[in-house]
């Protein structure tokens, strides 16, 4: 793990090993839809408008922590079976969020790294929440590997 000390950035990098094939890790990483399974602060994600995850693919969210608020992101990068990164509103921060993909065997490693800016008064103490914040990520990551080991995550 790595965290940002400029003022209002905050980037780090997470990794969990999901005894699955990558080809279905990556079949339940675009179903943001799922994300309210493994994502606490999160109580729905929606696609607007509904149809096939690619390039441009716009979804609606609402997040609980740390306050209640309304965010929408967007797939920018969309590589089959390895990458899938989106850019958006996510809580007080704005910014990409990706996810990489790499198998040996049956198993897979889930990449994601988050790169961050906080707005208004959080930017002077994002860069300290960091490591609060990765910790926070790590755990919902966790929680995403045991639902795609159950088989339980596709979308």
């Amino acid at each position: 793990m790595r965290c940002g000390a400029r003022v209002g950035l905050v980037k780090f990098t997470n990794s969990v090993t999901v005894n699955r094939p990558r080809s279905e890790v990556l079949a339940s990483l675009p179903a943001f839809e799922n994300i309210p399974r493994w994502n606490y602060a999160i109580e729905q994600t929606r696609k607007i408008p509904e149809g096939p995850v690619g390039v441009g693919s716009r979804f609606h969210q609402t997040r609980t922590l740390p306050r209640r608020s309304e965010e929408t992101f967007e797939v920018v990068a969309y590589e089959p079976e390895h990458t899938i990164v989106v850019r958006g509103d996510l809580g007080p921060f704005h910014g990409d969020i990706a996810y990489v993909l790499e198998s040996s065997d049956d198993a897979t490693a889930l990449t994601n790294t988050m790169d961050l800016t906080a707005s208004g008064p959080l930017r002077v103490v994002a860069p300290l929440a960091s490591s609060r914040i990765s910790n926070s990520v790590a755990a919902n990551l966790d929680l995403l590997r045991q639902i795609l080991e159950r088989g339980g995550a596709h979308g």
